[in-house]
């Protein structure tokens, strides 16, 4: 491979996951960064074990502890993956073919995630497109604390690679239920901030948009009961960011 790679990882607490992250990675990259948030088990000891740079970062957010870590890499071309997250031997192929000449600066790649037991490949789960490879002068996580995204610049080519990586949290179902609450409260928050007001319509009508576009236009039914499942919640998650964002604003105006 032509570009050197670098490997970027936030993490806290992720020894379970770990390692099956960095082994699909280490034949592809060039070196390891790892920005750990006050890990207490085991990840210490398996990123040191594939060698990583491995450095403690107090908690700045999605966001901005994600652009931490890109600066902190050696070369500019990064590779970005959640802990529990992995390539598969396919896309860790044609990574390395593209890099050899790199026809954008930016490229998305296609995740496929795993719930309660089931890869998703149909509705709201699939495909989850979003860019984690490029060249850092041309593009940088955003700041927000959660739901981060990545911005090229105006002139940026952004390419899709035609492989999947697998996102396998691992996490049980509550502690999945626990999550969405603090992502449905934090987006709810963001909206504060930006002045944003809720009206009965959206309350009501969101959730169903969310069902009916994911679960019948996307076609999410054919991923059995999981996917029913993954797409009512997301319906839930849509009724409860502008409930709660509904009960901020009537905080606020007392």
């Amino acid at each position: 491979m032509l570009n050197k790679l670098s490997l970027v990882i936030i993490s806290q607490n992720e020894e379970a996951a770990l390692e099956k992250c960095l082994q699909s990675c280490v034949s592809l990259v060039d070196e390891i960064v790892i920005i750990d948030s006050g890990s207490t088990d085991g990840t210490q000891a398996i990123a040191l074990k594939y060698k990583a740079h491995f450095i403690h970062q107090d908690w700045l957010g999605f966001g901005a502890q994600k652009n931490y870590a890109v600066t902190l890499a050696k070369h500019d071309w990064v590779l970005c993956l959640d802990a529990d997250e992995y390539l598969t031997t396919e896309l860790a192929i044609e990574i390395s073919q593209e890099l050899d000449n790199p026809r954008a600066k930016a490229y998305q790649l296609i995740r496929c995630n795993k719930f309660l037991g089931k890869f998703l490949r149909h509705g709201a789960g699939y495909p989850d497109c979003s860019i984690r490879l490029f060249n850092r002068q041309a593009a940088n996580w955003s700041n927000d604390l959660v739901h981060e995204k990545v911005e090229v610049v105006s002139d940026c080519a952004v390419a899709t690679l035609k492989h999947d990586y697998l996102h396998n949290s691992g996490e049980d179902f509550m502690k999945y239920l626990h999550k969405q609450d603090r992502y449905t409260t934090t987006q709810a928050l963001r909206m504060l901030e930006l002045n944003k007001s809720v009206k009965l319509s959206k309350l009501f009508f969101s959730p169903f948009i969310h069902f009916i576009k994911y679960y019948v236009i996307k076609r999410g039914f054919m991923d059995g009961v999981p996917g029913f499942i993954h797409i009512v919640l997301g319906s839930i998650n849509s009724f409860q960011k502008y409930a709660k964002l509904y009960a901020l604003c009537q905080q606020k105006s007392q």
